[in-house]
């Protein structure tokens, strides 16, 4: 499957995410989730038939881990929809997966079977895979955390929902981050060395762990954990694209994405 195609499958998709959206809002829960489950198949079909054409996993450049986040996302979003049936989440996820999506779309890149000899490791598809849900989890509980800070009254039902999705994508960070170290060690020789991606990956960690941990805490502020969670995701936006535009990796990193 060429790059060509993927206009074709993403417009499916993008539609079939929408009319799930659509229905979700309507109260209509078995085609609000049918439609979606159904374009997450289409999405999928077009980044397997891509693995299978570039016999490698479509991981290598940025835009390729955006194919990844553009169908995790929905996923998220289902996964919180059919727990909570929070109407507002599918249509939030198919605006974000549209985002990303058509930044593929207008801004494409070279797709080449050439994988670098570090990335040829078995670990580099678990670690993004695992890493690419997990930024979508937090990406749903980013929208949640801003959704919730205008105040509601079953504000505490609410935060049971978005606990949730940050205690999951922590923990699929975690072991992303566990298979990123075995990978690093595999292609140099060492678990860590505080590389520009790493020092972010560990902040944004953190500063997800300081999040679980202000919550336990019994005289917390709920609009303090939620502005909390809005400053993490901002962490993770610069420790995925944002290393690439930070003059301490150019040159440096091992992680920076080419095109």
């Amino acid at each position: 499957m060429s790059w060509d195609s993927f206009i074709y499958f993403a417009v499916v998709s993008l539609l079939l995410w929408a009319g799930g959206a659509f229905f979700a809002w309507k109260d209509k829960a078995r085609w609000a989730i049918g439609l979606t489950l159904l374009g997450l198949c289409v999405f999928f079909v077009f980044i397997l038939s891509m693995w299978i054409g570039l016999e490698r996993p479509p991981m290598r450049t940025l835009g390729e881990t955006r194919l990844w986040y553009a169908l995790f996302l929905p996923l998220a979003g289902l996964f919180v929809y059919g727990r909570w049936r929070y109407k507002w989440i599918l249509s939030f996820a198919a605006v974000m997966a549209t985002v990303f999506v058509c930044i593929n779309l207008f801004k494409p890149e070279i797709h080449t079977k050439t994988l670098m000899p570090a990335l040829q490791s078995p670990w580099f598809a678990p670690h993004v895979i695992v890493y690419m849900f997990a930024y979508a989890m937090l990406g749903a509980s980013f929208l949640m955390a801003l959704w919730m800070l205008k105040p509601r009254k079953d504000s505490q039902d609410h935060f049971e929902g978005l606990d949730n999705l940050v205690n999951i994508g922590l923990a699929f960070m975690t072991f992303g981050m566990l298979f990123g170290a075995l990978w690093a060690k595999e292609a140099w020789g060492h678990y860590w060395s505080w590389d520009p991606k790493e020092t972010w990956a560990a902040a944004t960690w953190f500063g997800y762990l300081c999040y679980i941990h202000y919550r336990r805490y019994p005289r917390h502020r709920p609009r303090v954990a939620l502005w909390m969670l809005i400053v993490c995701f901002l962490l993770l936006q610069v420790c995925w694209w944002g290393i690439n535009y930070l003059p301490s990796a150019q040159g440096v990193s091992v992680h920076t994405y080419g095109s």
